[in-house]
């Protein structure tokens, strides 16, 4: 079975390698590399939130990816990419304001026009403190539908402290996805822990999809997986009785989860007979640079 990764980190911060020890791998090119080998990855989707790119026209530049080989970044500059890995531009939203919006988005159309790798728009509400519907991301998402490619928005839960997790519900991207039905939404984590939340506005929107990425960390021992069960049922209860199966994508928020336990786990949530769409078919779709890439 082919499976495409729609929601992973390939960059190095403090603190991910030994996060990445605790699943068991290594956060490194060849890590990663290793990884898609031995589990018939055959592409990944990296979430830019890395470092700033320089800016050009006076706006707020995206944050890129930074895995480097030889102490070279990864994506300092368009093109350079490896060929079964491509990523989505971050936005710092708190950054950004009436007078430099538009500028902001010449920034990132200079990635998209230039990188066939460079596949979305990655949005870090929870983190930074401005909702997904606020007007300061409106030419950001012109752009999105002017290139056909799809705005991720993290949801639910964070990893620290510092943000609010009002601007991270699930429901806030039914207000976005709503002003514009010809862009594609795309709502990270299942919205976790407000699940339902996230299938409904799922469900009632056509273009919003979800990914399952980062619903545990670390290698789950047999215990751990056992006691992630009930969980499990719950989210299955919800997908089936809204039957979105074709808006779900695999994800794992790699180097934070042991990639093998996430397979495993996540396809005790999908039926084996949407397995082709969740673990591929879907992101080919919302992802649809992948496609060429391919």
């Amino acid at each position: 079975m082919k499976i495409i990764d729609a929601h992973m980190h390939y960059f190095k911060v403090e603190g991910f390698d030994q996060l990445a020890a605790l699943s068991g791998h290594e956060n490194s090119r060849a890590g990663w590399q290793q990884i898609c080998e031995e589990n018939n990855i055959v592409f990944s989707v990296a979430m830019g939130n890395s470092y700033d790119a320089p800016a050009r026209f006076g706006g707020v530049p995206p944050r890129l990816i930074d895995l480097g080989s030889a102490g070279r970044p990864f994506s300092c500059e368009p093109y350079n990419q490896a060929p079964n890995v491509g990523y989505c531009l971050g936005v710092e939203s708190e950054q950004i304001t009436p007078e430099n919006a538009e500028k902001t988005a010449r920034e990132f159309e200079w990635y998209l026009e230039r990188d066939p790798h460079c596949l979305g728009i990655k949005f870090y509400m929870g983190y930074e403190n401005v909702y997904l519907h606020d007007e300061r991301h409106e030419p950001l998402f012109e752009l999105a539908k002017a290139f056909h490619v799809p705005v991720a928005m993290h949801s639910g839960e964070t990893a620290n402290h510092h943000g609010r997790l009002r601007y991270a519900h699930p429901l806030t991207v039914d207000e976005a996805a709503s002003r514009h039905p010809d862009v594609q939404f795309v709502i990270c984590h299942v919205g976790n822990p407000w699940i339902p939340d996230a299938i409904e506005v799922a469900a009632k929107n056509e273009n919003v999809a979800i990914d399952f990425s980062g619903l545990w960390e670390y290698h789950l021992t047999p215990a751990r997986e056992q006691s992630l069960e009930a969980f499990q049922k719950y989210i299955r209860m919800w997908l089936e009785y809204q039957g979105i199966w074709d808006r779900i994508l695999y994800g794992s928020d790699w180097p934070l989860i042991n990639i093998p336990d996430n397979i495993r786990n996540l396809g005790r949530i999908v039926p084996e007979k949407h397995w082709e769409e969740f673990y591929y078919q879907n992101a080919l779709r919302v992802y649809g640079r992948i496609g060429d890439l391919l």
